[in-house]
């Protein structure tokens, strides 16, 4: 008796938009919460996403651009309190 089974793993192309949504996702909440790990995050999906062709080149970009941003957003804290949390206070 033979058993199939079924990768349901998205390939190739599918697998790319998957990493530039991703990467647009990361960066965007990493603006807010964890960004020295998000933004890293955000920069390396967006990266392979291009690399990989993604037919959403513009939110891989823009995946980049957030990840970036969330990276200038942790310098700015730990220059500005010496921390890397939000103080509203």
């Amino acid at each position: 008796m033979s058993t199939l089974t079924h990768d349901t793993r998205p390939t190739g192309r599918a697998a790319a938009d998957d990493m530039a949504v991703a990467a647009f996702v990361m960066g965007l909440v990493g603006l807010v919460v964890f960004n020295l790990v998000l933004g890293p995050c955000a920069l390396v999906l967006g990266g392979l996403a291009l690399a990989r062709r993604t037919t959403r080149r513009g939110r891989a970009a823009l995946g980049m651009a957030l990840g970036a941003a969330d990276l200038v957003v942790l310098a700015t804290l730990v220059t500005a309190n010496g921390t890397v949390a939000w103080s509203l206070g």
